[in-house]
């Protein structure tokens, strides 16, 4: 018996009591997390394993239609079941491809119906997943991730962490034969050449029988005095991250729905935490990529009025950008303009500290002169 994680996003938690009640009234069904900020949701579908999820369409920040786009383009494998009390939006959720629609107030019986429709489908959803859900994670860490049903979701076991750091070198070469002295150079440059050697083909040995064993969809390949990751079976964020930067750039696609896209991509830095000092220059740039999408979308909610993605732009690129003044004044100003002087006065204060401290210089003029306008009014 198919045993399905449900997700419940409302912003109304009386609504999300009452869905719980109901579900869990009916077997085999078990609440994995329930969520009033369909934002933070957004944001915890990547650490919660969930079968199915059921969505208010009429929220604020993002409309349960949205929500359902972007977890339909990161899984297209969750099932999706609208709860609205407006019937007028019945179109666009067969267009998302949903599995039901429930006009609120809805009965337990008709909840079991729904239930019902879906353990139909449920098999053919489960062979599908097996192709489609081995996928590698470099933003924020490096992960390579195993498709599983019914269980928490699972990341490849590495043998040993150099195993894990030749399969991230590899594949941070995107398909390109990497000469076998670059390998060492960057992966063991202290260790002596020979012994070096040893390490690298019994981690390389490691990985092949791990990308057999556990039926990945990715080849080693020796290709004259080096090897290469072909990883063309697996999907990865870098490149989904890419996709939606180049969405942004080119004016295809800028506004709230594209940037949850954006942010729930980018859960950090390139393989943060991982301490491979070769990955340092693409994390950089990647960072800078992220940063240009930031500012054209904060030139856009600037237009659109949009206060809150405005703060929470501003937010995201001075912490990445501690010392960045530009930025900093343009947080300094938002909150001068919304009247949170305190804000505004912690943010100042926060750039001069690491301004100071960290690069041991002085402000600028115009971000003092900027405070004084702060503590004067």
């Amino acid at each position: 018996m198919l045993l399905f994680r449900v997700m419940l996003i409302d912003d109304e938690e009386d609504a999300l009591d009452l869905l719980e009640i109901l579900l869990k009234e009916i077997e085999n069904i078990t609440v994995v997390g329930r969520y009033s900020d369909p934002v933070q949701a957004l944001e915890a579908i990547e650490r919660i394993p969930f079968d199915i999820v059921f969505v208010d369409i009429e929220m604020p920040k993002l409309k349960g239609t949205q929500v359902a786009r972007i977890i339909k383009e990161i899984n297209p494998q969750i099932m999706i079941v609208f709860t609205t009390a407006y019937s007028e939006y019945a179109v666009e959720a067969f267009e998302i491809q949903s599995l039901d629609y429930l006009l609120k107030p809805f009965s337990l019986e008709r909840l079991k119906m729904s239930i019902s429709r879906m353990k139909d489908v449920a098999p053919e959803r489960i062979n599908l997943s097996h192709h489609t859900n081995y996928n590698i994670q470099c933003m924020g860490g490096f992960n390579l991730y195993l498709p599983t049903f019914n269980k928490e979701r699972r990341t490849l076991a590495w043998k040993t962490n150099k195993e894990k750091e030749v399969c991230a070198f590899l594949y941070h070469y995107s398909e390109k034969t990497v000469d076998t002295d670059l390998i060492i150079e960057s992966i063991w440059p202290e260790y002596d050449v020979k012994k070096a050697k040893n390490y690298l083909y019994t981690c390389l040995s490691y990985l092949r029988k791990d990308l057999l064993e556990n039926k990945i969809p990715a080849r080693m390949m020796k290709e004259g005095k080096g090897f290469a990751l072909n990883t063309d079976g697996l999907e990865s964020d870098v490149r989904l991250f890419m996709k939606i930067i180049a969405k942004i750039m080119t004016n295809e696609e800028v506004g709230e729905e594209i940037y949850s896209q954006l942010n729930t991509i980018y859960k950090g830095e390139y393989m943060e935490g991982c301490d491979y000092h070769w990955a340092r220059s693409k994390q950089i740039e990647l960072n800078g990529i992220y940063i240009r999408a930031l500012r054209k979308l904060y030139l856009y909610f600037k237009t659109q009025n949009n206060s809150e993605l405005i703060e929470d732009v501003l937010q995201r690129i001075v912490k990445i950008l501690p010392d960045s003044e530009l930025d900093g004044r343009e947080l300094i100003k938002f909150y001068m303009e919304s009247g949170k002087r305190h804000e505004a006065v912690n943010v100042y204060k926060q750039l001069k500290e690491y301004v100071h401290h960290q690069l041991g210089i002085q402000l600028e003029n115009e971000t003092v002169q900027l405070y004084k306008q702060v503590i004067q009014n």
